[in-house]
Formats: C-alpha cells, structure tokens, sequence
C-alpha cells in the first residue's frame, strides 16, 4: 500500500509539472514541461549519488580506515539481503547520516564525524539499519526523483507568474485566465513541497522498522535518534542549510533549529518516531 501511495503522489507530482507547463506553453509548453522532467530524472537517476557526496565533501573509507563503521555496515547489509555499499564519512559536527544511490548495487551509507563520536556502537548500528532500509526499498531514487520534479515544479511556477503577469497570451488558449495563472503559479511549488514532504515522511517510518528490524533491537535506533535529535538543533550544518532540498536524505533535519513538528516538515516528529519504535520493542517507558 505504501507503495501504491508514493507511486500515486509521484503521478501527482509530474501532472502538476505538466499543467504549470501548459500554463505557459498550453498544449505544447505540456509536452515540453514532460520532456525536461523525463531529462532531469534520467539525469537525477545517473548522477543524484556522486553529487550530493561531493556537495557534502563525503570521504570514501574502506576496512582499513573505519574497520568499526565498514564491519557494522557489512554484516547488517547482509542481514538485509543487499550488496555492500559503499561507506563514506563526513567531517561536519553535527551528527547525522543519510544513504543515497540508484539501486542497491550503485548504493552509499555516509555518516558524519559528530555522529561516529555520540552514539555508541548498538545505536550506530541502530542508524545504519535505517540507513539500508532506505537503499532495501529504494527509497534513494524515489526521493531523488521527487526533490527533482518538485524542484522544477518552483522553477515553472516562477516563468509562470512572469508570464501570468507580463505574458500576452490569448486567454482563449489559458482556460484558467489571468487570475488563474498567477494562482496556480503561487500556490503549485506548496502543493509539490507537500507532495515531496508527505513522500519523505512515510518512507522514514517504514526505514525505522526496517532499521530495527535488520538491527534486531529497536531501542537501538529509537535512542540514538534522541541523542541525534537533541544535538542537531543545537549545532549548524552550513552546506545543509545552503541547500536544504536536501534535508530529507538525512535521519533528522539537518537544518539547525527546524521545527520538524509542523505540516512542512520534511522528517516526522522524532517524538513520534521513537515511541513507534519503543512501540516495536514492547517497552512504554524509559529504555529497557
């Protein structure tokens, strides 16, 4: 079912890039809008992994740089049934992590030098977990191609109030008219942001189960991510915040001070997500 959803409100997303784009171009502006979107995530689908790593200054280790991190890595990916990624190390403070890659096969964990130095090994393991449920589910390239398509989506929205408001296009070619145009243009790049959210805040839930699941404990995950939570808002990731269309590859918002509780967040509430997981273990309480 979860599937079924994201495939709905990824339609939803590429219809909406097409109707921006025939507001601009009517019938033929449509074609062209699909056609870049087609362009953009082949593009997305070759490259989104090596980009966002080099944008983030990710160091590739191996077994003889991280012997810890590279064994947790190997022996949970076999648990999960995937091929060994490839494991990457951030020199940023803040402790956080995020997967990325097309496939499986074409897969990387990263994990930042403030998370390595906060969590214990069991909760690193937690993390990593839930890091390989996303690469499991492929929910790498489902939210490559979501922030794709919803970033374009602002990029249309902007040529079409340009066009809403200095444009001569015949109306009889626009059935939405002058105010229609400018309406959609504003309120379209929300609706995609919505869409892209809602993508990215069920696809974390189902990686915590799969995180506590491939871990077999997961309590393991629930307390790291309250060690995360709490040292995240308090400490800036410059290159996050720089470009925050990347905030939801990340386990927390990596965004310093974001308030993950509202209707545009881009992860669930921590809060929620570690009582589903105390929920997993049997435990209502204080860890056990």
């Amino acid at each position: 079912m979860n599937t079924l959803r994201t495939g709905l409100l990824i339609a939803a997303l590429t219809a909406l890039f097409m109707a921006v784009g025939y507001l601009i171009g009517g019938e033929s502006g449509m074609v062209i809008a699909f056609l870049v979107a087609a362009a953009m995530n082949l593009f997305a689908y070759w490259n989104s992994d090596r980009m966002v790593l080099r944008l983030y200054g990710a160091r590739e280790v191996d077994r003889a740089a991280a012997p810890g991190l590279y064994g947790i890595v190997e022996q949970l990916a076999d648990r999960a049934g995937i091929p060994m990624p490839r494991v990457y190390v951030i020199d940023q403070a803040q402790p956080n992590a995020f997967a990325t890659g097309r496939d499986p096969a074409h897969a990387a964990v990263c994990v930042t030098r403030g998370l390595l130095g906060i969590v214990s090994q069991e909760e690193l393991a937690g993390v990593l977990g839930h890091e390989l449920g996303h690469i499991k589910h492929r929910d790498t390239l489902t939210m490559t191609i979501t922030a794709t398509i919803a970033g374009a989506i602002g990029m249309l929205a902007n040529f079409a109030f340009f066009f809403g408001v200095f444009g001569a296009r015949d109306e009889r070619d626009n059935p939405l008219g002058f105010v229609g145009t400018l309406l959609v243009a504003l309120l379209a790049p929300i609706a995609a942001s919505l869409v892209q959210l809602a993508i990215s805040r069920s696809r974390e839930y189902e990686a915590d189960r799969a995180g506590a699941e491939v871990s077999g404990h997961p309590l393991w995950l629930a307390s790291a991510l309250e060690k995360i939570e709490a040292h995240a808002r308090a400490t800036p990731n410059p290159v996050a915040a720089a470009h925050p269309a990347t905030a939801h590859l990340f386990i927390v918002n990596p965004i310093a001070g974001a308030h993950l509780d509202n209707l545009f967040a881009s992860h669930p509430a921590t809060g929620d997500r570690i009582r589903r997981l105390r929920q997993l273990a049997g435990v209502a309480g204080p860890w056990g």
